[in-house]
């Protein structure tokens, strides 16, 4: 994003949440579908500006058709690559959304329908992707689950709750990195999402906060191993995002206040992550950064 452009985003996402930082009270049921959303999260479809940054690249992109990863994938094809993203079957409508934008940009666009929790289905979407795109150049492991809308702490954790969340947000990234680094050589790169909560985990989430704290590991761990490959290993770290994860796991209130406890006081957009994918994804800028975790999470502290 250029430096005309940030001001614009960041008084757009302030204008969408009130003067208190709340947005309205509503609710989904998972996985959440963007357009029923109120209102519809910004993904830098209006303010986005490539800069050729991933010229000639391909990125595959885990939960590419909304919220974060849908606006790293518009950012993606606008700044040169050519973008398969991955997604539940329940998600089509916004996929499709997503490949209008990518193809808008005149980049290839691909489309891997499956469920991470899957070992198997894991190893089919890399070899799809991969197959689509001709190569691979970035992973970027973005999908993840949470839900908060039981009883919060221990006593409250539901075993469903806590295999969905281990299974998406841990395993899914592991095995489908394991698939995706045979097709990765030199100057290319791994991107994970972690979360805010790996450093200050809430009470109503302890089993997703967990395995964000895991992934912070696996990024260091991935990066040590990989760096002799020349293959780099980062990770982005949000904070509340509006994204339909949000109405679809947390009770109505909890979606009205999101945010507002933040220094800048307020939920972030999608469109005010994928600055930081793009950074790390490129091979010119971030060439000599790896095994680190950016913070974008409207000042809560990630230490």
């Amino acid at each position: 994003m250029t430096h005309h452009e940030e001001p614009q985003v960041a008084r757009h996402a302030q204008s969408m949440a009130g003067r208190d930082g709340t947005m309205p009270p509503q609710q989904q049921e998972p996985p959440g579908l963007t357009a029923a959303m109120d209102p519809v999260p910004d993904h830098g479809e209006s303010s986005w500006v490539g800069r050729g940054r991933l010229e000639g690249l391909k990125a595959l992109i885990s939960g590419g058709d909304s919220g974060i990863g849908r606006a790293v994938a518009i950012a993606f094809a606008r700044e040169g690559a050519d973008v398969a993203i991955t997604y539940l079957p329940e998600e089509e409508e916004d996929a499709q959304d997503v490949v209008g934008w990518i193809d808008k940009a005149g980049r290839t666009a691909v489309t891997v329908p499956g469920d991470l929790r899957d070992e198997r289905e894991c190893e089919r979407i890399a070899a799809e992707a991969v197959a689509g795109l001709g190569g691979l150049n970035i992973l970027v492991n973005n999908a993840g689950y949470h839900w908060a809308r039981g009883e919060p702490g221990i006593e409250g954790l539901r075993t469903e709750d806590l295999e969905r969340a281990v299974r998406t947000n841990l395993y899914g990234t592991l095995w489908l990195t394991r698939a995706c680094v045979p097709h990765l050589g030199a100057g290319d790169c791994v991107i994970n999402t972690t979360s805010v909560q790996a450093y200050q985990p809430s009470e109503t989430m302890i089993d997703y906060a967990a395995t964000k704290a895991a992934l912070n590991n696996v990024t260091a761990n991935l990066a040590g191993e990989l760096g002799p490959r020349g293959i780099r290993v980062n990770a982005v770290a949000p904070g509340p995002v509006w994204t339909p994860l949000q109405p679809a796991t947390k009770t109505p209130e909890a979606v009205s206040h999101m945010g507002a406890d933040t220094p800048l006081g307020r939920i972030g957009q999608p469109a005010e992550l994928a600055g930081a994918y793009v950074f790390l994804a490129s091979p010119a800028e971030a060439s000599f950064v790896s095994g680190t975790v950016v913070g974008v999470t409207g000042g809560l502290p990630v230490f």
